[in-house]
């Protein structure tokens, strides 16, 4: 058993599956179409071009069942009036219109990040027996591997079709090379491409609470949008949600203030030298709703550093492993029940596992892995989630009342099933 707690997450009200304690996906979730997809028949920005209006997007959600996704549909209205009248044209003025010329962006600036990244990112549409949506990718290689979420994509994973948006304007079939549930990813590859501009990838280990990061993505269908802000967390522990075998998807995000929204899943999260340091995956909402759900400052991504032996074993072809303890844990409570900061309890320890023979036992608190502190049970399987089978810690942990510390191997989960 991986080391899930024993309690059951947190459910969905009933339409809105994937907004998990506040925390919601941005992309297809796996069933029922996907999360405020744009579906291709609606009207493109690029049809209503009106010179001097501005242009709203007001958007709607049609829940489709229990346990189903939630469709949207996008309304494109001008907010002035076209035969631009309105005024008093005795009392108009002019003003003169010059050109600026154009300079390179300056190192550092937004603008330079978006000019290099652009290229290396795309939007993915996909559709399936479920439903049609779309989200967001990152390129990883000349010849069409892309990296983006498993929620994006699994729509399509059973019989259903995958195409790819590029930058350019062109577009490209794809399929399924794998994915990870528990990590929430996959890597797709896009037929019969060459000469594509893969991203530069960076190292999530290096950010610093409060640097700059751009998010580019694809958000209510919205392709190559760019959108800055900082690094307002980091190793945030994420939980969307777990399987009927209760692995959930825990991971040690990035928090980030950058606007996402539905639809960004999968995209870039870059530094300001346009290196990718994390993958967007959900958001924090202020309603359970999912026709609510829209970027209120309380973004997540995947790190790169987290995700990058895994998306080498998708490639390859291979089934994705974890790192595990071998443990069953819990929240902490108090003498009223209610969960409390102070680390993960461990519920159930599995015969032969790396913490059975380092002694650990049911009852016994864990507050810290090497020097990550661990505030509950998420947190715990979130910073194990960060490591690789084989990899050394040193897990400290409180056994009837007394502090105890002890250096352990992690087990591999490649024996169990993870879908």
């Amino acid at each position: 058993m991986d080391e899930q707690p024993t309690t059951p997450y947190p459910t969905q009200p009933p339409g809105s599956p994937y907004n998990f304690s506040g925390t919601a996906p941005l992309g297809p979730p796996p069933e029922g179409p996907p999360a405020f997809a744009q579906p291709s028949s609606l009207p493109s920005s690029r049809k209503h071009r009106h010179t001097g209006l501005a242009v709203a997007v007001l958007a709607t959600a049609l829940v489709v069942g229990g346990a189903a996704g939630v469709g949207g549909a996008a309304a494109w209205n001008t907010v002035a009036d076209e035969s631009g009248t309105n005024g008093d044209s005795a009392n108009a003025t002019t003003s003169q219109v010059v050109d600026t010329p154009e300079s390179a962006a300056a190192d550092g600036t937004v603008e330079q990040v978006a000019a290099k990244v652009l290229p290396s990112v795309v939007k993915i549409n996909v559709s399936g027996a479920e439903g049609a949506g779309s989200g967001s990718g990152i390129i990883l290689s000349s010849d069409g591997e892309i990296l983006t979420n498993n929620h994006v994509v699994e729509v399509a994973a059973d019989g259903g079709e995958i195409s790819v948006s590029f930058n350019d304007g062109t577009t490209a079939p794809a399929e399924i090379l794998g994915t990870d549930p528990l990590t929430d990813t996959a890597v797709i590859k896009a037929q019969d491409v060459s000469g594509l501009t893969p991203a530069t990838i960076g190292k999530s280990s290096d950010l610093k609470v409060g640097e700059g990061v751009v998010a580019i993505g694809s958000p209510f269908g919205l392709e190559s949008t760019v959108t800055s802000g900082i690094v307002s967390a980091l190793n945030r522990p994420v939980d969307v949600g777990s399987d009927a075998e209760n692995n959930s998807t825990t991971y040690p995000a990035i928090q980030t203030d950058a606007a996402i929204n539905p639809g960004n899943s999968g995209g870039a999260l870059v530094d300001m030298n346009g290196n990718v340091v994390g993958i967007n995956s959900s958001i924090r909402t202020a309603s359970t709703s999912e026709e609510a759900a829209g970027s209120i400052g309380l973004g997540f991504a995947i790190p790169i550093d987290f995700v990058l032996p895994i998306v080498d074993q998708m490639s390859n072809g291979a089934t994705p492993t974890h790192a595990r303890l071998g443990i069953s844990v819990s929240p902490v409570t108090d003498e009223s029940g209610a969960a409390v900061d102070g680390g993960a309890q461990v519920q159930d320890v599995t015969d032969g596992s790396t913490a059975a023979n380092a002694g650990l036992a049911e009852g016994d608190v864990i507050t810290k892995v090497d020097d990550e502190l661990i505030t509950s049970a998420d947190s715990l399987v979130a910073t194990i989630r960060s490591y690789r089978p084989g990899d050394e810690v040193t897990v400290t942990y409180t056994h009837e009342g007394e502090s105890k510390t002890v250096t352990l191997t992690l087990d591999s989960d490649a024996d169990t099933s993870n879908s």
